[in-house]
């Protein structure tokens, strides 16, 4: 019984066995057994037995078989959505035994299998787009595995191996990819950009509107045409500024979002961002603007309203919000308008703290003596060797100033200073030397050294010591021992000239300024002009001839006399420095000395009627007796009367009168025919000698020599002169104009005498 049932058992066993073995030996073996694969790139991989890869790729794949017997099958592709066929197809349908399916997969062999060793080969595969029809072809493509087919007896089937192939619609980088070159493109572009929007936002913010209405109203030409073409844009203040500041939020955020991205870490963005910002969007437009921020303004008002443009759907609202609610310009201070008035009602009262604190604090402390000096080589100096004469009296009341420094040798050595006082009860004819009156009155020299402030030496004048100081230095340049090198002058009106910023004239200043850090207007000319050299070799004094001693108040009142007085010496035609040759020279300044006992002799006359002369006479001092006409009329005349004043400038056949009721203007003797003659005029007087006479003899030749001289040392549009106190002559009228006038007006009548 058990023997049976042990012999049932084993035979069923043998049955189960042969039967297993019938059914799996009798399918015909696969010829691929499996793929991998080769030298993987790019986007293609291979991971879990799954092979992804994008659309265009092309890749290659090997393939692995036994008992080939030399020869591989052909092989395609076919998909199966959803992974409906697995690692084997079990009882899902088999993609590859229809035509469409391999035919429309996105794998496609483009080249058969290559055998390069005994049980593997190549195949190359291309990633094509799907052909799939219908809306949502792409996606569904996306989840399509596609299995490995083989054509094996004459019928298509899957390989039956687990690997699968799919598209790769992950490109392994994120939407909002940039690359790196454009990241540095934006950051470069972006940093200007932010300067730019601040260089507006300062150059056109930092005024507010009443600074922009006094540069209007009170500034330069050019200042004025920039604040006009500011004014429009600066009355939308807020506007404008919220716009500006909107903007350059939104770019300073963009720039460190592109920082991040670029550098990767937050700490390296953050910093790498601020100095960046702080450095060209800040510190530059600030620098820029401080200096020529307002000549910049009116080149950037279109690129304002670009920016209002722009932001107008949050600017405007946001402005007029700001409009209404603050009822005030945001892009002003309301402390700057305080203290700006506080400023206006204290520098009215002088006495305020705030204004000597500024004074004190300000260019007082700030500047030294040596800014504000004048030169050693500008100051009026006279050395102590002259004599207090005329002449050197002359120059200093010219020169305008009240202290005058004196010097032994070289001007760097001062040793006395002249106060114009002094000079009081000197007698110009006593010619009292310098050293006399210094000694006599000692006033004590004030030594400053270069660095000494200004507050420091307004101080020392406060005392009364002394209104000006020799400023000298300790120079220690070069071998030898140091020593005290004087560098110029201060004195007081200096010091309060740099307080009040503005030159204080007095009524020397008006003709003449010695000082070169102060030119005068350009309407202030030189009494003669200095790019012609002068020609007064022809009133050079005859070599042995006696002069006549005339004094030089004499001179001067002779000299003003016959400029005011004779047409035909005023400064339109003959120039004051030649007339004061003239009047110098020994032949022109003569004397007639009288013998009573001789009353009638030929010495005595002058002029004598019908006999030419050549000659005009002036009598300075001395009386004379004019007998005139047929008549015989007789009287006499004293000092400061004229005669033959036709005697220069009319031919011959005129006669005139020595007293004239008009004064008719000059001909012009160069254009008389007879001009050098010596016998032009013929007198119908007499004039005879009554005293010891001084009298002006100047002749024809001597008197067109002047106009000669005077017309070499005028340019050929000499400006005009007028009289100014403390001061002889300034050009005035153009000759040229005036021959012009004359020549109308031109009357054979001329003047002859004036008593």
């Amino acid at each position: 019984m058990v023997a049976s049932l042990a012999g049932l058992r084993l035979l069923l066993m043998i049955l189960l066995f042969c039967g297993i073995r019938y059914g799996d030996c009798g399918r015909e073996a696969p010829p691929v057994l499996g793929l991998r694969l080769e030298a993987p790139t790019g986007l293609v991989c291979m991971k879990d037995r799954i092979i992804s890869a994008p659309e265009g790729a092309t890749f290659e794949l090997r393939l692995f078989g036994t008992e080939l017997n030399g020869s591989w099958p052909l092989v395609a592709f076919a998909g199966a959505s959803g992974g409906a066929a697995g690692a084997a197809v079990g009882d899902a349908p088999d993609p590859c035994v229809h035509e469409h399916n391999r035919q429309r997969s996105c794998f496609q062999v483009t080249r058969g299998v290559t055998p390069d060793e005994k049980y593997s080969g190549l195949i190359t595969v291309e990633v094509r787009r799907s052909v799939s029809a219908g809306e949502n072809a792409a996606s569904s493509e996306q989840q399509t595995y596609h299995h490995l087919c083989v054509l094996s007896g004459g019928k298509w089937a899957s390989a039956g191996i687990p690997d699968r192939l799919r598209i790769n619609t992950d490109t392994g980088l994120p939407a909002d990819y940039i690359p790196p070159w454009a990241l540095a493109v934006l950051v470069v572009v972006l940093l200007p950009v932010c300067a730019l929007l601040r260089t507006v936002n300062l150059s056109l913010l930092w005024l507010d509107p009443v600074e922009l209405y006094v540069l209007h109203s009170c500034g330069s030409e050019e200042e004025k045409r920039a604040a006009k073409r500011l004014e429009p844009i600066r009355r939308r203040g807020n506007f404008l500024t919220c716009s500006l500041l909107f903007l350059t939020a939104v770019g300073h955020s963009a720039l460190g979002v592109l920082l991040y991205r670029a550098l990767g870490t937050i700490v390296s963005a953050v910093f790498t961002s601020g100095f960046l910002v702080f450095f060209v969007a800040e510190l530059a437009p600030h620098v820029l603007c401080s200096g020529y921020g307002f000549q910049l303004a009116p080149a950037l008002t279109w690129l304002a309203q670009v920016c209002l443009v722009l932001t107008c759907p949050l600017s405007c609202p946001l402005g007029l919000f700001l409009d209404l609610a603050l009822r005030r310009d945001i892009s002003t201070c309301g402390i700057r308008e305080r203290a700006m008035e506080m400023i206006r009602t204290s520098v009215n009262d002088p006495y305020s703290e705030f204004v000597k604190e500024e004074f004190s604090r300000g260019m007082l402390r700030s500047k030294t003596v040596e800014d504000i000096l004048t030169p050693l080589k500008d100051c009026f100096m006279l050395p102590s060797s002259v004599v207090l004469d005329f002449s050197t009296m002359s120059d200093i009341m010219q020169s305008g100033y009240t202290r005058v420094p004196i010097y032994e040798e070289e001007r760097s050595n001062i040793v006395e200073i002249l106060y114009v006082k002094d000079l009081a009860l000197v007698d110009p004819d006593d010619s009292t030397p310098m050293t006399t009156i210094t000694k006599f009155y000692n006033h004590p020299l004030h030594y400053v050294f270069n660095d000494t402030k200004l507050d420091a030496m307004l101080e020392e004048f406060k005392k009364g010591n002394s209104h000006m100081a020799i400023v000298q230095k300790v120079n220690n340049e070069g071998e030898g021992d140091p020593f005290y090198e004087v560098l110029g002058l201060v004195t007081l009106e200096d010091v309060i000239e740099e307080i009040i910023k503005s030159e204080i004239l007095d009524e020397s200043d008006g003709y003449l300024d010695r000082k070169v850090k102060r030119p005068l207007a350009p309407l202030e000319i030189p009494l003669e002009p200095r790019s012609v050299p002068e020609e007064f070799s022809i009133f050079k004094p005859p070599e042995g001839e006696p002069k006549i001693r005339t004094s030089p108040q004499l001179l001067l009142a002779t000299h003003r006399f016959l400029s005011r007085e004779v047409a035909h010496f005023s400064p339109g035609r003959m120039s004051e420095k030649v007339l004061f040759h003239l009047l110098r020279h020994p032949s022109v300044n003569q004397e007639v000395h009288f013998d009573p006992s001789n009353r009638l002799s030929p010495a005595h006359y002058l002029y004598t009627r019908n006999h030419p002369v050549d000659y005009f006479i002036l009598l300075l001092q001395g009386r004379v007796e004019v007998e005139i006409g047929k008549e015989g009329l007789k009287f006499e005349n004293g000092a400061f009367t004229y005669y033959g004043v036709s005697a220069l400038t009319l031919p011959s056949s005129v006669h005139q009168s020595p007293v004239s009721t008009q004064c008719q203007s000059p001909r012009d003797p160069f254009e008389s025919a007879d001009a050098t003659s010596p016998s032009s005029y013929c007198p119908d007087y007499t004039v005879r000698a009554l005293t010891d006479l001084q009298l002006i003899r100047v002749t024809r030749l001597q008197y067109l020599n002047a106009l000669m001289a005077s017309r070499v040392g005028q340019s050929p549009d000499p400006p005009e002169i007028k009289i100014l106190p403390n001061s002889q002559t300034k050009l005035l009228n153009d000759r040229n104009s005036q021959q012009g006038g004359s020549s109308a007006q031109e009357s054979s009548t001329e003047e002859e005498a004036h008593g």
